[in-house]
């Protein structure tokens, strides 16, 4: 249900923004101390989590929601919601990212030009994303997603000194930011078709029509986009060059799950549709199976890590878009756990090459032995990764096979390609701990020294997360089961350590197997997994080297350094898009009079008659005059039509503009050209002029007529008229508003005025202080004569 806003649920919003607030002033702590600065922004993620699990009941029992008002004229709110997938991201999102701080005050060394930023940047970006996931309205939660996307791109580009920092962190953002406004565009649409933008009224009331599926679509590519989803997955790999943390944060823990929350918010109210729930399934198993095998030749320990969050964040696709109760409840349980071993093997990561120089499996040799109780925690994480009990993975895994091992085909074969997937992750599972801390055959002991407490002491914390929440599993049954509640039927089962033999657990089994075996030949697989067929990131290089080919190619035909040439592509953008639009689609009046009043005719005639004829004018001084005319024509139809203060301004405009183009006159030749351009020139500019002065005028006449309603400006208006001091309702617009216009109007003749007066005195300098238009080379007495007369 939905609860009002009060005291308590104010503090959402209040907890967001002095996320976004406290990151502002972190700058200022950082110049004092810089660990203290990583301190403070550890306490915000902090407190978030303890009112989180503090409100747990009422999150799992319904939800928590506030709605605070953005722009009421326009219904725009700022909508939240805490419910039991909120509760789950928010253990990650602010749970993981309170260790990750903390453990940022050890692994940023005073000197490190890196940490004033990040601890501002990491804040901030925690705070993003707890907007995201608390989000109940389609804009707002767009909203946080580009500002997750920023972030995640300051932080990977860091200070922008490294080619390969600036070229990670433009990649990221462009494949996001791409996906991101494709989601918005689904929105929009799925929002109309709704009939409102609230994502607890359209879960409640799932909305079907023509607009739906491709609504769906569009919000699935930014989902893909933002998970690296096949084949956008490359831009998680190369952001690994970001420092360790921000790895662990952003690209394991918290952004890139959000397209995987995403599928998960709206899947229990579109996994019936075949359009939502079949590319999750195919472009999931296949994330999977591609990150799992590229894993298997990674020789950088956070690359290695890169690939395989990638194989998991296509399981997780697969378990939030399948539909079904079973796989709900095993995507929370996975969830947790991914977030939980991932951020304890980047942690670790960080830690080895803190101790040792190199994240280089093939220059790691021995360092378990020095650190045996990094060695242990990250055996924890990996153990839950690969799907071993008792911890969280494995309860996680257990149930994933359960959800598809039964039913239709389809379920099969998602189940056989989850266990192809669980092989490949049990590999690179025993690959990073080989590389990482075993002693390889004919290679010495890497040099080690010792890491401190604040390293080791948030490995450990994640680590040991993974088996209590494996052995305390109906506390994640209860916060799962309140999430599968949203889908359809009834389902006896419950997260345990243990559910019998059967089918589950000997796929289990097999993977575990199968994953040490191929770890077994990893000198071979090692050597496959490189030349594997499909590199994504080549496809996105090649990509962008086409488009700004594309770019160059379009520039040097379109900008040719031709003022008719610029002018021509706006008259056909003008006349193909609202021109055609009008005619088609406008409501055509009543044709108006030819003339209201017989002094428009000679008017107009004079108007039209100077305008053929500076087509035909060969002197640009007679091409100037021809134009005055005919603004002094047109002020001369402002004054018949009853708008005195509009053909003032005319009229001193076009004064003004005469006697500027009478000084620029000076410096330029006589006439345009010296000869006459042929007609195969001629006829085209002539008919695009033709056409676009028809299409002003048509666009005039159906303007017109658009008004079906009578004006709003009646009945109360009127009879404030007199408060204005005004005797009617024409003559208080005047006073009131067109007065406003004036002073604008004197502001811009004004500006003129200055402009004309700097020419005119720039012209008598030239003139008289020694650089006359012939000692410059622009002029003569005779130009001048030629010009004027």
């Amino acid at each position: 249900m939905d609860i009002g806003p009060d005291r308590e649920e104010d503090r959402v919003l209040a907890l967001v923004v002095a996320h976004l607030v406290v990151a502002g002033l972190l700058p200022l702590v950082s110049a004092r101390s810089r660990p203290a600065a990583f301190g403070v922004a550890a306490v915000l993620p902090a407190a978030t989590l303890l009112w989180a699990l503090a409100n747990a009941g009422a999150a799992l029992g319904g939800g928590l929601g506030e709605s605070t008002a953005w722009s009421p004229a326009l219904g725009l709110t700022l909508s939240f919601r805490l419910d039991a997938l909120a509760l789950a991201m928010i253990v990650l999102v602010s749970g993981i990212g309170a260790v990750i701080l903390v453990y940022c005050i050890g692994y940023f060394r005073g000197d490190s030009p890196e940490s004033p930023r990040s601890a501002a940047l990491l804040l901030a970006f925690a705070g993003a994303m707890l907007g995201l996931v608390l989000a109940d309205d389609l804009l707002t939660l767009y909203l946080f997603w580009e500002l997750t996307s920023i972030a995640s791109f300051l932080l990977v580009g860091q200070g922008g000194e490294k080619r390969e920092e600036r070229r990670a962190a433009v990649q990221a953002l462009l494949v996001t930011v791409f996906g991101g406004l494709s989601m918005l565009l689904g929105f929009v649409l799925l929002g109309e078709a709704a009939g409102t933008y609230r994502i607890s009224e359209i879960l409640a009331d799932p909305p079907r029509g023509a607009l739906v599926p491709a609504a769906l679509l569009l919000i699935l590519l930014g989902a893909f986009t933002k998970s690296a989803q096949l084949p956008f997955h490359p831009w998680l790999p190369a952001a690994m060059v970001a420092p360790t943390p921000v790895s662990a944060y952003l690209h394991a823990a918290s952004m890139v799950k959000a397209g995987v929350y995403l599928v998960g918010r709206f899947s229990p109210a579109f996994s019936d549709l075949a359009v939502w729930t079949v590319p999750i399934l195919v472009a999931g198993i296949a994330t999977m199976l591609i990150g799992g095998w590229r894993a298997l030749s990674a020789t950088d320990l956070k690359r290695m890590l890169a690939f395989g969050t990638v194989s998991q964040l296509g399981f997780l696709m697969v378990l939030f878009g399948a539909g079904g109760r079973v796989a709900a409840m095993a995507g929370i349980a996975m969830l947790l756990a991914h977030g939980l071993f991932k951020a304890t093997l980047f942690l670790t990561v960080g830690a080895v090459d803190h101790a040792t120089g190199t994240r280089d499996v093939r220059k790691l040799s021995g360092v378990g032995r020095a650190l045996p109780g990094l060695a242990v925690a990250a055996t924890l994480a990996a153990a839950s990764m690969a799907g071993l009990p008792p911890l969280i993975g494995f309860v996680g895994k257990e149930a994933a096979f359960e959800a598809f091992l039964h039913g239709s085909v389809q379920n099969v074969a998602v189940a056989v390609g989850l266990l192809l997937g669980s092989v490949l992750t049990v590999a690179y599972s025993a690959r990073f701990l080989w590389g990482a801390f075993l002693r390889k055959p004919g290679r010495e002991d890497t040099p080690v020294h010792g890491i401190g407490a604040l390293l080791s002491a948030p490995v450990w914390l994640c680590a040991v997360a993974g088996p209590v929440l494996g052995l305390a599993a109906p506390v994640v049954d209860a916060e799962a089961a309140s999430y599968a509640a949203a889908y359809p039927g009834e389902s006896g089962y419950h997260l345990a350590l243990w559910h019998g033999l059967g089918l589950p657990l000997l796929f289990s089994a097999i993977a575990l197997a199968g994953g040490l075996a191929l770890h077994a030949a990893r000198g071979r697989t090692s050597a496959l997994a490189g030349r594997s067929p499909v590199d994504a990131q080549r496809a996105y290089e090649k990509t962008i080297a086409g488009i700004g080919r594309l770019a160059v190619g379009i520039t040097g035909r379109l900008q040719v350094g031709s003022l008719p040439a610029y002018l021509a592509t706006i008259l056909v953008a003008f006349v193909l898009l609202p021109g055609v639009a009008t005619v088609l689609a406008g409501s055509w009046p009543a044709l108006p009079p030819l003339y209201h009043a017989a002094i428009q005719v000679p008017l107009a005639i004079v108007v039209v008659v100077a305008a053929v004829a500076v087509t035909r004018a060969r002197r640009r001084f007679t091409a100037v005059l021809l134009v005055g005319v005919i603004g002094y024509g047109v002020g001369g139809l402002f004054v018949v039509d009853g708008a005195p203060d509009l053909a003032l301004a005319q009229f001193l405009v076009e004064t003004l503009s005469l006697v500027a183009f009478v000084f620029v006159l000076r410096r330029l030749p006589a006439q345009f050209t010296e000869e006459r351009p042929p007609r195969r020139v001629r006829v085209p500019k002539a008919l695009l002029g033709a056409a676009g002065g028809a299409a002003v005028a048509v666009f005039a006449i159906v303007l017109s007529g658009a008004r079906t309603a009578p004006s709003a400006a009646s009945g109360e208006f009127a009879r404030l008229a007199p408060e204005a001091g005004a005797a009617n309702v024409v003559s208080a617009i005047l006073v009131d508003f067109r007065a406003l216009d004036t002073v604008g109007e004197i502001g811009v003749l004004f500006v003129a005025a200055a402009g004309v007066a700097s020419l005119v005195l720039a012209t008598r300098y030239d003139r008289r202080g020694g650089r006359s238009p012939v000692e410059s080379g622009q002029g003569s007495p005779r130009h001048e004569e030629d010009v004027l007369g």
